[in-house]
């Protein structure tokens, strides 16, 4: 990669991610703040990630589907499992998130996943890959469980 497109990059990213969040920021209800570092910390590290798919996914199709392009597209997608754990901790096991995501057997079973597909990478990547689709595939049937949450708070008023 050139340094001209790796100076377009690090300008472009940080950009778009910064437009991104700042798109539709609801005013908070009261003077205090609901949400906490770590989560912040989280949410920012999920941003950063989630801006290296389009990267990652590339570095992938023109290796081939090579080890070290196969293991970063899988460290992508773990990043919003740290958000959604880093949520969980601070509002507690009660709390309506926990309690909406509650036995999610695709959830945890996702980091598992590719973790798994990270370390094979190095072994056999099309195995890897064919994780990585399948647990893609398994993500297209929606999870109900945080909107049914959702709107029985709502209903609750």
């Amino acid at each position: 990669m050139s340094t001209g497109r790796m100076e377009a990059f690090s300008d472009g990213v940080p950009a778009i991610v910064i437009t991104v969040t700042v798109l539709e920021l609801p005013v908070p209800h009261g003077t205090t703040c609901r949400v906490t570092g770590l989560i912040l910390w989280a949410d920012l590290h999920l941003l950063v990630w989630l801006s290296l798919v389009p990267f990652t996914t590339a570095w992938m199709g023109e290796n081939h589907f090579a080890a070290t392009p196969a293991a970063a597209y899988g460290l992508v997608l773990l990043a919003y499992f740290a958000l959604e754990r880093a949520i969980i901790r601070d509002q507690g096991r009660d709390a309506r998130l926990a309690r909406a995501v509650g036995r999610d057997w695709k959830g945890k079973l996702s980091p598992v996943a590719y973790g798994t597909a990270i370390g094979l990478s190095f072994v056999d990547q099309w195995l890897a890959v064919a994780i990585y689709v399948v647990m893609a595939l398994r993500w297209l049937v929606p999870d109900r469980r945080v909107e049914g949450t959702m709107a029985a708070r709502i209903a609750e008023g």
